[in-house]
């Protein structure tokens, strides 16, 4: 849904082993054939900028905090994507873009990825029907 200054994402990850943490990016490409879910190429940086978190800088379009599973392993998702918007065409458009559930938790810092490690999930972002 879009919001002032960004868009914002909500749902549910299931099957994750219980208090797990995870980052969690919206990545460059609407595409999630690749077994390794590599197909979705990197973060969704069109401005160009580091990586970091939301609120604390510079940050990725994709960046958002990291979920954590509950005690059934199942992640609830409530956050924004700063600088996003959603349908319009614009460069920060995320509409047909991936969405990625890394295995670690991101740590914010290293470039260009957080240091997330290999990607658990992979969903295309597209209008409900």
């Amino acid at each position: 849904m879009a919001i002032d200054g960004g868009v914002a994402i909500s749902g549910q990850v299931n099957g994750l082993a219980p208090g797990s943490e995870h980052g969690f990016h919206v990545h460059e490409n609407g595409d999630c054939s690749a077994p390794d879910a590599s197909s979705a190429g990197g973060h969704f940086n069109p401005q160009a900028s580091a990586h970091g978190r939301v609120g604390e800088g510079e940050h990725h379009v994709g960046d958002t905090d990291n979920i954590v599973a509950d005690d059934t392993g199942v992640a609830m998702i409530d956050t924004r994507l700063e600088g996003a918007t959603l349908g319009d065409g614009a460069p920060t458009d995320i509409m047909g873009k991936s969405v990625i559930v890394h295995a670690d938790p991101d740590d914010y810092t290293t470039q260009p990825t957080g240091n997330a490690g290999a990607r658990l999930a992979c969903g295309v972002i597209s209008r409900a029907m």
